[in-house]
Order: structure tokens, then C-alpha cells, then sequence
């Protein structure tokens, strides 16, 4: 996917790694973005650093993320790339009541479904569009002190699979974004899940988003900004039980218990 001349849609984009990205796919080319966010006055900043449009949208509500596709493919043109890129962290202990278990099911899985649902029937018609959807490390390597991030996260990257799985032959293409810590809101803290994320260090957006466009280009379904991630996937899968207890260690070491 290369972002030239592309209509893009990117959601969470008021801050953070969705700001970053907006200003990325511009420096690349790319032909208009939309930048939606439930902060409506946030992605306005957006559009005024780098230009474009900006939307108002509430990723878990489908009807939003509906609105959204169908204001930009009538106003402004057929979407190459969608980049579900909100995501939030909740239900982090067993205790977590099942609302914050909702809350973030709907944003951290269901908003990709949403995207996919919606837009999926209008790009094979036309021959063929691209997910960008924005997962974690976490989705591969789970999540020390959040139980909430690390299973959606989890999910997250198997719809992806399962989205570039099924409609690989029909033109549509899918990357999944796999970052351990970035410098965002979410992460300017000193909680037990953000000092294990950050173990390997602080990336910023920007860093992020340089990487993002090299590897649409080569249309890497697994995007790794932290290349050490792909190093503990496979320990993950070569020997599951000592990793099992290496996480144990470092949840022990983070928690306190």
C-alpha cells in the first residue's frame, strides 16, 4: 500500500500514534485524510497542522463509524486505506466490573469489525482496499497488569488474520499494528503494564510512523515497530512453559506480589 495520492481514513486521530500517522501519510502523499476521533476539537488540530477533514466518531458505536464511511466516500471519495487506529486500556483486574469489560471489547475489537463490515462489500466491488487496524504487542505477547488490553488486544490481531485470511483473493489488503510502548496519553504513567511494555524502551509517534509507511509499502500484514517483539514471539512458541514463567517473574517483579 502505498499512501500516493490515497484517501485515508484514520480513526483516534485527535493525539498520539493517530496524529502521528495523519502527518506521516500527508509527508507520503496521500491524496486527502479524514481524521475522526470522539475529541471533535482535537481532530480539528489535526486538520489544521496537516490539512484534510475532520469527523466526529465514537469507535465503539457502529453507527458512527458507518457515518463516518459513508460522509467520506460520498464527499470526498472512494476510502483506499481505513486505519482503525483508537484504542483504549480497561478491565485491567478479575474485579474489573463487566461494563469496563464492554468498554473496551468495543473499542479495542469491535470497532475493526465495524470498519470491516461496513467497507469491505464497497472496496471488492471496486477491485480491491487496505485495514491498517492498530493492535499492540500485547495482542501477541499479552499484557502484564491489564487483563482487559492484553485479551482484546489478543483479538484484535486474530480478526485482522482473520480479515487478510478471507479476503486476500479479493483484492483487500490488511496490516496489523504491533507496537510495544509509544509515547502517548496511555502510557504517561508508571503502572505495572506500562513499565512492562516499555521495557525495551519509549518509542515516539513520529518513529512509529515512519515505520508504518515502509512497511505498508511492502505490505507486511505484521507491523513490529520494536523488532525485539518478533525475538519473544518465537521464544513464546518455541517453548511455552518457560515463558509462561519468565512473564510470571516479570509480573511478580512489576506487581509486588
Amino acid at each position: 500500500m502505498d499512501v500516493k495520492d490515497k484517501v485515508v481514513v484514520v480513526t483516534g486521530a485527535a493525539s498520539g500514534i493517530g496524529r502521528a500517522l495523519v502527518k506521516r501519510f500527508y509527508e507520503a502523499g496521500a491524496k486527502h485524510i479524514v481524521s475522526a476521533d470522539l475529541n471533535l476539537a482535537g481532530a480539528e488540530e489535526t486538520v489544521s497542522l496537516f490539512g484534510g477533514t475532520a469527523m466526529a466518531c465514537d469507535v465503539a458505536k457502529e453507527d458512527d463509524i458507518k457515518a463516518v464511511i459513508d460522509a467520506t466516500e460520498s464527499q470526498i471519495g472512494p476510502i483506499d486505506l481505513f486505519c482503525s487506529n483508537a484504542g483504549v486500556g480497561a478491565a485491567s483486574t478479575l474485579d474489573a466490573p463487566n461494563d469496563e469489560w464492554t468498554f473496551i471489547w468495543d473499542i479495542n475489537v469491535m470497532a475493526h469489525v465495524y470498519a470491516a463490515r461496513h467497507l469491505v462489500p464497497r472496496m471488492v466491488e471496486r477491485g480491491g482496499g487496505y485495514f491498517l487496524n492498530t493492535a499492540s504487542a500485547a495482542g501477541l505477547l499479552n499484557q502484564v497488569g491489564s487483563a482487559g488490553y492484553g485479551v482484546t488486544k489478543h483479538a484484535a490481531v486474530g480478526f485482522a488474520e482473520w480479515l487478510a485470511l478471507s479476503y486476500k483473493h479479493k483484492g483487500i489488503g490488511v496490516s496489523v499494528l504491533c507496537p510495544q510502548a509509544v509515547r502517548t496519553a496511555m502510557t504517561s504513567n508508571d503502572s505495572a503494564s506500562t513499565q512492562a511494555a516499555a521495557g525495551d524502551g519509549m518509542m515516539e509517534p513520529e518513529e512509529l510512523a515512519d515505520v508504518v509507511v515502509r512497511d505498508l509499502a511492502e505490505n507486511k500484514f505484521c507491523i513490529l515497530p520494536h523488532e525485539e517483539v518478533l525475538g519473544y514471539m518465537q521464544n513464546k512458541t518455541n517453548n511455552y512453559d518457560r515463558w509462561i514463567g519468565g512473564m510470571n517473574k516479570l509480573h511478580r517483579m512489576l506487581t509486588g506480589e
